[in-house]
Parts: structure tokens; sequence; C-alpha cells
């Protein structure tokens, strides 16, 4: 370990453990507050803006360099709480920031993690949900929605369905800070089942819904993902944790083969008896008719945003007691941790020209998994790219241009903390500066609409078939 990096940490205070309760705005932002002022050489608070009600949507980031992006430090996040009477998620990511503050110089596992990533943590999506409950309940209640009775996970723009949802405050506050940060991977927190749930949600021919399922060029990164998660929580493997007939193998699923995530934007399930997943929602909500459909976040980040995000379900009842909260702790304390890991997975660098001025906006994917709307570089020429290990092509092309391709392998013992760096320099000196002055955005419309050829992704992958065998074989 860089010792140099290490002895600073061991001059920062201690501070009292955070106890296991429920935190309202006002006991949250005390906590978070704190924090930033107990750590600030390795934390920084911030709100990326406000909901309805005008409560702020707080952000701690965790890093050492916690203000700002630096090239070679990818950009990780997890959210929770976007359906404010889905609570579990909320108080877990205030316990993972006080494990990650509290153990930092201390453990060598936490000390490298928050010194090679960036880390964001937003507690809660919909304050304004959460203050809308009155009391602990399993099943669905008012504060599902945002002040406007909105649902925000179907609230975002889709490539696959027209839809004239309006952007809520919220919504729109998460769209500009994913604009704002070049984020890599990252999960929401939900509740009322127990699954880790991976894109697409919805879906198109050219995705495989004819096969019940939508899956990404990246499904088994996804998967991989999915995986890491479920397999570090000692309940989400097991079957039918939540007495509802549900079986999902290894504690995974892919979001569409689920039920697909398209409804109505601000309507609720009629029914008060909706409370054990998503699965007995269905009915009731795609019975309301198609007005105003919309996406959900996970799809989004992974279409416009380049970011993997799955969604993780992780308690049976919605709102549980607080005499719970740390058994819900103790189940995902290694998984939340594991899963941060995952962002050094694959391969990552800048692409320069021959005067090693870095190049954004050049498209750099892999040769056969091209994406609907291109991944690019970002402003500092920077690129992350989740692979798992293996052979790939990787095609690096300027707009306008012929492609450079290369062939890198990706070895099955990864680098510790730190993807594969490769980075590429192009044959053009300095007349680039029109074609890349800025970022042109990928059109706000449903992308999968143009496309009707079915891609590599919708067929099965040998990974999904090996995991039914295993499934199979250890049962």
């Amino acid at each position: 370990m860089d010792l140099a990096r290490l002895w600073p940490a061991l001059l920062l205070p201690l501070a009292a453990a955070l106890d296991f309760r429920y935190h309202h705005q006002e006991g949250m932002e005390a906590f978070l507050k704190s924090v930033a002022r107990n750590y600030s050489s390795i934390t920084h608070l911030h709100s990326v803006g406000k909901s309805v009600r005008g409560r702020n949507l707080w952000v701690l980031v965790v890093g050492q360099f916690p203000k700002e992006h630096r090239v070679g430090i990818p950009e990780f996040k997890y959210v929770a709480n976007m359906h404010g009477d889905e609570t579990v998620g909320r108080e877990l990511l205030l316990h993972l920031i006080d494990y990650l503050v509290s153990r930092y110089g201390k453990d060598v596992e936490v000390t490298q993690l928050v010194n090679s990533t960036r880390i964001h943590i937003m507690p809660s999506m919909n304050p304004d949900g959460f203050e809308a409950v009155r009391k602990p309940d399993c099943y669905y209640s008012n504060g599902r929605e945002n002040h406007n009775q909105y649902d925000l996970n179907r609230n975002f723009p889709d490539a696959f369905e027209y839809n004239n949802a309006t952007r809520q405050p919220e919504t729109r506050a998460v769209m500009a800070w994913l604009r704002a940060e070049p984020f890599v991977l990252s999960a929401n927190l939900h509740g009322g089942a127990l699954v880790a749930s991976y894109p697409f949600d919805n879906g198109a021919p050219a995705t495989g819904t004819s096969h019940s399922r939508s899956l990404t060029p990246d499904d088994d990164v996804f998967q991989h993902l999915a995986h890491t998660y479920a397999s570090r929580n000692p309940n989400m493997t097991k079957p039918d944790q939540c007495k509802n007939k549900m079986n999902f193998p290894n504690g995974v699923t892919n979001g569409y083969s689920w039920y697909p995530l398209q409804g109505p934007a601000n309507s609720k399930p009629q029914s008060a008896c909706l409370h054990a997943g998503r699965f007995q929602r269905r009915l009731p909500r795609l019975a309301l008719g198609t007005r105003r459909l919309s996406s959900g976040m996970q799809d989004y980040n992974y279409v416009w945003a380049q970011c993997f995000e799955i969604t993780l379900e992780l308690s049976c009842c919605k709102y549980p007691r607080e005499e719970k909260l740390p058994y819900f702790w103790n189940d995902n304390k290694a998984s939340l941790i594991e899963y941060i890991k995952q962002v050094h997975l694959g391969i990552k660098g800048q692409v320069f020209d021959q005067n090693k001025n870095p190049l954004p906006n050049v498209i750099v994917e892999v040769q056969d998994r091209k994406h609907i709307c291109p991944f690019r570089t970002n402003k500092f020429g920077e690129y992350y790219l989740l692979l798992l290990p293996g052979s790939y092509e990787i095609n690096v092309t300027v707009p306008g241009h012929e492609p450079h391709l290369t062939k890198v392998v990706i070895p099955e013992k990864s680098q510790h903390f730190s993807a594969l760096k490769k980075n590429f320099v192009l044959p053009f000196q300095g007349q680039l500066e029109s074609l890349l002055g800025s970022n042109p955005p990928c059109p706000m419309i449903p992308l999968y609409k143009m496309s009707s050829s079915h891609s590599a992704a919708t067929k099965p992958s040998l990974f999904l078939f090996l995991l039914i065998l295993l499934h199979i074989f250890f049962k």
C-alpha cells in the first residue's frame, strides 16, 4: 500500500457509529453534514437539485479526490429511495457511508477502494415521498410517488416507446447529474422483492422481446454484475424468500423477463395488496392504459449516460420495522462493497492525437457490441469499457473517419483496483477542432424504433447456459 496516501487518513477524527433507525430529512442532513465536516479530506457533500417541495437531493462523494473527476479514477454511484416507501436502501447507504469513512486508513481494502474510485452516494432521490409515509408498512403507500404523484422510475426518457411524460424536478436533477459526471457503474436500491435485476426493463424485437427478454449488447457483463451482488447476499439466492411464488435462479433476473417497465408515469397500483415485488403490480398497472409512457432509470443510464446500472430489490417488505435494519445491513454489506469493485472491470484509457492532445467525442467500443447510442470519450479524451476477461477488438472511431481497430486481451486475473490501461494515439494533428468541439447529444427519442434486426445480445449466451447448468447440478 502507498503509505504516503494512507498516513493522512490516520489523522481523521473518530465519530460515533450511526444508529440503526430511520433517519428523516433533518436527521439525514445532520449525519451527512457531520461526515463532510469530520472527513473533509475524503468527502464532498453537495445537492444535485431539489424535490417538488424544496428538499435537497443530497449526494455525498467519497474518494481520494472527492471534489473533482481525475483521469483514470472511475466514477461510481448508488441511488436509493426513488420510491419513497421503499426505505431499506436509504438506511443501507447511510451505513455504507459510515462504513467507508470510519474504516478509511484502517482497513486495507476500504482504503484502496476509496483511493482508486470516486464513490457518489445519494441516500434519497424522493425525500418528499419518504416524508409522506406515516408509519412503516410492508404494503404500497402514497409515499411511493413524488409529491406530484409521479412514479420517478417511470419518468425517464425511453429508448423503446414515445412518451409525453412531464419530467419531474427529481428526474431532471438526476439527468443533469449524469451529464455532469462521467459515471461508469451504478445501482439503484429498491424494496418489495429480493432480486438483482439487469437491463433492459423495456424492449423491442431487436433486443429479443419475442423470447420474453430484452438484452443489451453487454449482457454477459450485466449478468456478472447481478450475480456479483446476489451471490454475496445470504438470502437473495434462496428460492421464494418473499413467499410470492416468484423464483429467481441465483437471485437475478432480466428486467423485461420479470415484466416490462412501462406504463402510466403518474399512476399508482390500484390494489393495496400489491406488496411483494414488481410482479404483483404488473396487471393492475398495465390495465390502466398507456398514457404518458416513460422509462426507468437503469435503462436511461445505460443508453444515454454510458453508465451500467442494475436495480437491487433488497427487502420483501417495503418499509420494515427499525429493529430489522441491522439484519439488512449484515446481509448487504459485503455485496455493496464487492459491487463497487466491479467499476474496475475491463479496460480504460485515453485517446490522443499525434501531439498527445486528448481527443473528446471519439467513439470507443468493442467491435461486435455496438451501442445504439455510441460510447464516446469524455472531455479528457477518456473512456471506460466494462468487460469480462477475454479477447476483444476495440473500435476507435473519429466521426467521419475510418475506424482504428486494435486487439486487446483482458487477462483472467485483473489488476488490483484498476481496469487494464490502454491508450490510443490516432494519426491526426490539429485538424479535428470542428469535429470534436462539442459532444453531439444522442437524441432523446425511442432509438430502438429504428432497429429491426436482432443483435448478438438477443441470443442466449454461453455464460447464461453455464449458470443454468450449475444451478441444476448444485440445486
